[in-house]
């Protein structure tokens, strides 16, 4: 039957299509200050008709009727264009635009696609997107996105293991597995490469960063629960001919990146990109015997593609390959103990390979077909467990973008296949015989933008995918969204729904490490969630200095929520869906201040309360902190062509896991804080170097706490005593009656450190 309702669904969209015919076109360019301007949003006003201008500043919007129009231009660090225009049945109108810079243009506005999956500026969008770009990067250079999203607020980097320091993604407070890694709009990162594959993303291929909060459902399907993260790569075109960026630090760390673009013809460019990071220097400073920061070796490699095509219409194919050795645990460890029992150590190797892709139709109708396909084979080993996985998805999907009157109408038609294969039970029959899993899950969606007039805007969307396991879901959502007329101020009101299918082992490390057992009391049905929000933004211009404030309160409520339970037995963590229902909601502010004398400050703080409800007993979600705030304060001197940034973070308290009532660890965590100070000096234009140091504070979460991994000299739990229900006696040995456990962790161990490198870019 859903196979039946997919053909018709498409049969009717193109049948709409065919109903409309196109009249005039306005074409053209976008330049300002004597250069080009790319990526400038130009509208019609009071119509949703609307164009992008691509990387040379040209422009066209087709199926315009006859009549008299104002187009809107604005475009990031120039002022709001508005000029008059007359076109006639079936005219070409071709207008060149000229744009004024503006001082008071705020960096964090721009183009967006992921909130309504196509190109519009951020203040047009219904939906509240926040974007950083690659110099919000560089104010604090890691090696990786994990590290690199430290200072977005409400968005906290979580390390899952004091051993092998894999992490995952929360956003508002909620864990890895509700948040959706998107590359260039692909869904790549999933299910083991949420825990896994993250590190693997390098910051050098970063253009910019796009964040949703809140259910993405309705676009984008499973997994975008909590929110997503789009990561944009840099484009062919945009990209130097030759780029470097090398970095190290007094811990060893090394980390380089080397980019080039070149072409290919007239009609294609491509840009390769190199990322290697190495850290094989074994520290132990809170004398337990474990490695406080896991080894790495790891290589990445990204070629992208992007052709010329007549109309401007997109292809574009990107490809991405990781390696990554990764090792942590007792400081004798070596390769010879791998998967035994003699020395205590994890081993992680990974591999993953990547392939994705935009092709615009050759047709009238802007149809554009994109797909994704990746496979990752991950061989581990925690102790003497041996964690064998695989997994291959397959991802398609067909989208149709279509103005009608005030309406902006997107439809589309997906479907995504996912393999899986272990050697866990999860991937077991009831004979104990391997049976991997396969998941089908075709869907389609519908979403129409009403614009009402140049201040009121209504977006309406439903998905509906069908599960080959869980059967049919739908997920709709709606946003309004009002602006005054200069779009100083912004409103937004949302309302959505999202679903998530879990699979344990792919999202939860802690179900592999340690001592515990895991226990499923039923099979995990799919989680659903209710969200809504209010955002408003404001634009405050004093002369030659700005203001922005971005301020929302969100709330979301699940029923079904799949909890891990520590609590109830320390000897296990047991898996079920909540009876009950659980709640996430909260307050979130960002600032973006900037004066005329070259000071910027970017500042956020959320405060929020996830929890669960179950049998009328309230209980607060583990590694979720009640406030988290950050901080990028960036000053230029310019005399000197000299920079300084200071960053940083802090968090309050989070709930850990404790193994008993007599573990003497702390309940709750500290407030803590990780800040960094970064010099930036220019010696040209093509070369700069930059230097610092990174956690000034020289915290890690060993202070004030007797250890941070539980009977750490006794990792295989050969000296521990247990009762005839299997629970640990406390003896002289193990006075109180603990078993070896390193899932108690919140903050990285690594301390004060320097660092220093150079970006060079011809």
């Amino acid at each position: 039957m859903a196979k039946y309702l997919f053909i018709k669904l498409f049969l009717l969209l193109m049948l709409l299509s065919a109903g409309v015919q196109a009249q005039g076109i306005i074409k053209g360019k976008i330049s300002g200050n004597k250069s080009i301007v790319p990526f400038s949003a130009i509208q019609l006003d009071g119509s949703p008709l609307n164009a992008l201008s691509d990387s040379t500043g040209n422009f066209v919007i087709t199926d315009i009727p006859a009549g008299t129009y104002t187009l809107l231009v604005s475009a990031t660090g120039y002022k709001d264009h508005k000029e008059k225009v007359s076109l006639a049945d079936t005219q070409t109108l071709n207008i060149n635009i000229l744009l004024e810079a503006d001082k008071a243009a705020g960096e964090l506005e721009g183009v967006v696609v992921t909130g309504t999956m196509k190109e519009v500026s951020k203040l047009s969008s219904p939906v509240p997107v926040e974007v950083y770009t690659s110099k919000f990067f560089k104010a604090n250079p890691t090696p990786s996105l994990f590290d690199a999203l430290q200072n977005i607020n409400s968005v906290r980097p979580q390390l899952n293991c004091n051993i092998c320091n894999t992490g995952d993604i929360h956003i508002n407070g909620l864990e890895g597995p509700y948040t959706m890694i998107l590359i260039d709009g692909m869904p790549i990162v999933s299910g083991l490469a949420t825990v896994y594959g993250l590190s693997g993303i390098p910051q050098s291929l970063i253009d910019r960063i796009e964040v949703v909060k809140g259910p993405a459902s309705t676009l984008y399907g499973s997994e975008a629960v909590g929110g997503l993260i789009n990561v944009i790569t840099k484009r062919p075109e945009n990209t130097p001919l030759l780029a470097a960026d090398v970095m190290g630090s007094s811990w060893g760390e090394l980390s380089a990146d080397l980019a080039t673009s070149f072409k290919a013809g007239n009609k294609a460019r491509s840009m390769l990109g190199i990322n290697y990071f190495n850290y094989n220097n074994p520290v132990d400073n809170n004398k337990d015997n474990f490695t406080d920061v896991t080894l790495q070796n790891r290589v990445s490699l990204f070629n992208k593609w992007s052709f010329k095509r007549k109309e401007n219409r997109l292809f574009s194919l990107a490809a991405r390959y990781v390696y990554e050795d990764r090792w942590g645990g007792e400081m004798n460890w070596s390769r010879k103990y791998r998967g035994g029992d003699e020395v205590y150590g994890e081993s992680i190797y990974t591999k993953r390979g990547e392939l994705f892709g935009n092709y615009q139709l050759p047709v009238k109708e802007h149809l554009v077909f994109q797909f994704s396909a990746n496979t990752h084979d991950q061989n581990s080993t925690y102790g003497n467990l041996f964690y064998l996985a695989r997994q291959d998805v397959a991802f398609t999907q067909l989208t149709w973008n279509k103005t009608w009157g005030k309406h902006d109408l997107l439809s589309g038609l997906s479907y995504r296949y996912t393999y899986y294969d272990d050697n866990t039970p999860a991937t077991a029959d009831a004979q104990d015989i391997n049976a991997p899993s396969r998941t089908h899950l075709p869907g389609a969606f519908l979403q129409d933008e009403i614009t009402f007039n140049s201040k009121n805007t209504l977006l309406l969307g439903m998905r509906y995918d069908y599960n080959s396991i869980h059967g049919s879901i739908l997920s709709p959502r709606a946003y309004y969204k009002w602006n005054s007329a200069n779009k100083y101020n912004v409103l937004r009101i949302g309302v959505g729904n999202g679903y998530r299918v879990a699979n344990v082992f792919t999202e939860d490390h802690a179900a592999l490490t340690g001592a515990r057992s895991l226990e499923f009391v039923q099979e995990l049905k799919p989680e659903t969630s209710w969200n809504t929000n209010i955002n408003f933004v404001k634009k405050i211009v004093l002369g030659n200095s700005f203001l922005n404030i971005d301020a929302t309160a969100f709330y979301t409520y699940f029923t079904n929520k799949i909890i891990a339970d520590y609590d109830t037995d320390p000897n296990k963590i047991i898996y079920d869906n909540l009876d009950g229902y659980a709640i996430s909601k909260g307050f979130s502010l960002n600032l973006d201040f900037a004066l005329d004398n070259g000071l910027k400050i970017l500042a956020g703080g959320t405060l929020m309360d996830v929890y669960s409800v179950e049998n009328e007993i309230k209980t607060r979600q583990l590694f979720t902190e009640k406030f988290t705030g950050v901080w990028t304060i960036s000053y230029p001197l310019s005399r000197i062509r000299l920079s300084i940034d200071y960053t940083g973070n802090v968090y309050g308290p989070m709930r850990l896991p404790l193994l008993s009532d007599a573990d003497p660890r702390r309940e709750f965590s500290p407030w803590w804080s990780i800040q960094n100070l970064q010099l930036t000096k220019k010696l040209g234009k093509k070369l700069e170097i930059y230097g610092g140091v990174k956690n000034l504070l020289d915290w890690t979460p060993n202070r004030n706490n007797p250890f941070i991994i539980a009977r750490a000299n006794d990792p295989f739990d050969k000296q521990v005593q247990f009762d005839s229900s299997g629970q640990a006696l406390k003896t002289a040995d193990n006075p109180y009656g603990l078993t070896f456990d390193p899932s108690y962790v919140y903050g990285p161990n690594q301390g004060r450190r320097a660092f220093l490198g150079m970006r060079l870019s011809l």
